[in-house]
């Protein structure tokens, strides 16, 4: 059991500039090679650096380093200390993907802050409406009430796009959601990003990528809630309410409740996959266009790293989870031992003391228009495997965020599903 540890760490980031197109389902412009291996972009976004905008892998080797582990097969992937905001490696970072349901990730920094937890809502039939086929879901039932925390559950440990729809409803419909995750997105900085589906369900034109997927994970790790939700591996979900039939309560109604966990195999666990020690969220993902994407956050010896994994290619078992877990071992040995190769970006409206201008990748002022053309009741068993021990991912007076939480418990077996 991994104890508890409080880490307090500078981060220094900035307003880079960033190619801000929309971008086919596939990838971003017309990259060569053929459907099933497609090459990447010859230029891509420079946010957070001028190297992340390069095709193929970056990473500054100082002597002493580790090598990057040979059998890497994802499209994009990268590897980040999640305090202080370096990149440390990556493949293809801003290359425009299919996200698959990596974007809840958005979708929940977006939303989550809007309703108190214990608020309840009946749900409509209209709620429901517009889920794609083969959507994984946590079985929300129509006429049933549910509490916004029981939603949020649905959300992060079955990828429930049931429980998407609802919050989405009480969000004033599906429309004002995408436009809200849309803004938020842009107030993040992560351009890479146009959102159609509030789910990450397969839409024409929905892309995002891996730096950017590693910022709303940052974002997102802000919130207690968010921390929460992203780490419980198992809880409770309310079912469907039914008439008594026999007994001395015959005629009456009682709603009972039935287990879920997490799909997050890195954190619960499954045949061929290990929990990885010091795991804590944050969320998995597959369609049939995206393929299995993953974003993680995990910690050792106080230092704290964000991998994200966009569709491996290998055809090996639990792909994108081995994938993750090969970059986090190295990660975590390569800390200190190589030069950054770009950095995650602050907000827009965070003070970075003046940071902005000048930083690597901002090209100053006109650049973005020229590259633009160029938990609480409800969690049981293993429950929730990130405790929060108070502070939360803050703006400070300096211009740095400071990062304040315990790592996680390893759960119980998840499942994946078509779409989750």
């Amino acid at each position: 059991m991994p104890a508890v540890k409080k880490t307090a760490m500078l981060v220094a980031s900035a307003a880079l500039l960033t190619m801000s197109t929309a971008a086919p389902a596939l990838a971003d412009g017309k990259p060569g090679g053929d459907e099933k291996h497609p090459k990447p972009p010859s230029k891509m976004s420079t946010v957070g650096g001028v190297q992340l905008g390069e095709p193929g892998t970056q990473v500054k080797l100082k002597a002493g380093a580790p090598v990057l582990p040979k059998d890497l097969t994802g499209r994009s992937w990268i590897v980040s200390d999640a305090e202080s905001g370096d990149v440390l490696a990556s493949h293809n970072a801003h290359w425009r993907l299919p996200p698959a349901s990596t974007l809840k990730m958005l979708f929940a920094d977006t939303v989550l802050p809007k309703f108190p937890k214990s608020q309840k809502h009946k749900v409509a039939l209209s709620d429901l409406e517009g889920i794609g086929a083969g959507s994984s879901m946590v079985g929300i039932k129509e006429n049933e009430t549910y509490s916004v925390h029981d939603l949020w559950l649905g959300v992060f440990l079955r990828s429930g796009n049931d429980a998407v729809h609802v919050l989405s409803a009480m969000n004033d419909g599906i429309p004002q959601t995408v436009e809200d995750m849309q803004k938020h997105a842009e107030e993040l900085q992560a351009l890479d990003t146009h959102v159609v589906s509030p789910d990450g369900y397969d839409a024409k034109g929905q892309v995002s990528s891996a730096y950017d997927l590693s910022l709303f994970a940052r974002s997102g790790l802000q919130k207690k809630d968010f921390r929460e939700y992203c780490s419980t591996a198992t809880a409770q979900f309310p079912g469907q309410t039914k008439k008594i039939e026999k007994g001395k309560d015959k005629g009456k109604t009682k709603r009972g409740s039935f287990g879920i966990q997490n799909t997050n195999k890195l954190l619960t666990g499954a045949l061929g996959v290990s929990p990885y020690k010091g795991i804590a969220g944050v969320k998995n993902g597959y369609t049939s266009n995206a393929g299995n994407t993953f974003t993680g956050v995990a910690e050792r010896d106080g230092k704290v790293l964000l991998v994200t994994v966009m569709n491996p290619s290998s055809g090996e078992a639990h792909a994108v989870y081995n994938e993750t877990a090969r970059l986090f071992d190295w990660g975590f040995k390569a800390a200190g031992k190589v030069d950054p190769v770009g950095q995650l970006v602050a907000p827009k409206g965070a003070d970075t003391g003046g940071a902005g201008k000048g930083a690597p990748g901002s090209g100053g002022e006109g650049a973005v228009e020229k590259a633009a053309h160029s938990s609480d009741g409800g969690s049981s068993g293993m429950g929730i495997a990130l405790a929060i021990t108070g502070g939360v991912l803050a703006v400070l007076g300096a211009g740095a965020y400071v990062l304040r939480r315990r790592m996680p418990l390893p759960g119980q077996a998840g499942r994946q599903s078509r779409q989750d």
